[in-house]
């Protein structure tokens, strides 16, 4: 699994211009001195000095910041030497000042840090749980999964999926809860939970969409949505029988999963659409199998709305099934890879929702005989 994949990416680099951004302040004074030293005294730029710790505050500690300061006093003190009539008792003054508040606005800015480093743990191990890590391979299924935060910082959203091999077969779901925020993790946490229990209990898919859609609906009558009138979620679920060679689908409102059966890649529109998760009591509560063959070799792509939906700069969609088709024969996690690289060049690296994949493969022969040989 892949979680904000986005900036694990971007971090070597980021990394790399944090840690020279760390040394501007010591450029900056460096970079007075000369200037304070090679200009004439008349434009006084040694009065810039008090800048340097301010700065260092933003990203120093608080001794170093200190120490910064000190060195400007001490800088300040051997200009007068040379110049008498700069101004050094006001200047001084200042160094000291700037320096005093900047060592207490570095104090604040780390206790900040630490607090929010806590809340990342927190949540990093609230998407443990949401979305926990998938399993490499169930039966003769390959799985891979990428998940795509819309924000920098955010580690969980409304998007979801689970893959579950279950007496029935291999159980899969995916799907996406409308609006933002922790109210739409809220949803996505409960549907996942009650997905986890009633693969198992269920014996067809119809009965656990039943039961996904009570959840919701009593979730959505217990903590009750500020800023939309009520909850409702997309859903996929997709069943692999035991016995292989096709694969059944149940599509509640969410965009079409796609196969690739011979370098051919088809969309995989429900023949009659089902009602998203919670609107059943308004359009219905009727739910269509659709049974698709699914033979070895074979991939299928499941996936939330962020990546058929996601835009470049001119507000063109991403041609999610043109670009699987010019793909070949990619194993899942070669095709997610790719697939991140793509989204992330097709918007710029500015994602407006979160997504959320899964890639299958039905394995054929010879590669479950290399996976018994290799256990």
């Amino acid at each position: 699994m892949i979680t904000s994949a986005r900036l694990r990416r971007r971090r070597p680099a980021y990394s790399g211009r944090w840690e020279a951004a760390r040394l501007s302040p010591v450029v900056l004074t460096v970079l007075i001195a000369v200037l304070a030293f090679s200009t004439p005294r008349e434009i006084a730029i040694s009065r810039l000095l008090p800048a340097a710790p301010a700065l260092a505050a933003a990203m120093w500690p608080v001794l170093p910041t200190v120490l910064l300061g000190a060195f400007c006093l001490l800088l300040m003190t051997v200009l007068s030497l040379f110049y008498t009539d700069l101004g050094t008792q006001y200047t001084s003054a200042a160094i000291v000042a700037v320096t005093l508040a900047a060592a207490y606005g570095s104090h604040v800015r780390l206790q900040r840090e630490e607090i929010l480093f806590q809340v990342r743990l927190v949540a990093d191990a609230a998407q443990k749980v949401l979305l926990r890590p998938m399993p490499r391979r169930i039966e003769d299924v390959e799985i891979e999964s990428l998940y795509l935060a819309a924000q920098e910082q955010a580690r969980i959203g409304g998007d979801f999926y689970e893959a579950i091999g279950t007496p029935h077969g291999v159980r899969l779901l995916i799907g996406d809860v409308r609006g933002k925020g922790l109210s739409a993790v809220g949803v996505a946490s409960a549907v996942i939970s009650c997905f986890r229990e009633a693969a198992y209990d269920e014996p067809d898919l119809q009965g656990i969409i039943r039961r996904l859609e009570a959840t919701v609906t009593r979730h959505s009558a217990v903590f009750p949505a500020q800023d939309q009138p009520e909850h409702f979620a997309t859903a996929l679920l997709a069943e692999i029988p035991p016995d292989g060679g096709n694969i059944r689908l149940l599509n509640c409102g969410h965009p079409p999963p796609l196969i690739e059966h011979c370098g051919k890649v088809r969309v995989l529109e429900p023949a009659v659409p089902s009602p998203p998760l919670n609107l059943a009591a308004l359009i219905g509560d009727r739910y269509w199998i659709d049974s698709v063959a699914f033979a070895p070799g074979d991939q299928l792509l499941l996936y939330t709305d962020g990546v058929s939906e996601a835009r470049d700069h001119a507000g063109q969609f991403f041609p999610l099934p043109d670009w699987m088709q010019r793909q070949g024969l990619e194993q899942p996690r070669e095709l997610l890879d790719q697939l991140h690289r793509a989204l992330l060049r097709h918007s710029s690296g500015r994602l407006d929702d979160d997504i959320a994949v899964l890639a299958l493969r039905r394995s054929d022969a010879q590669d479950r005989g290399a996976v018994g040989v290799e256990g």
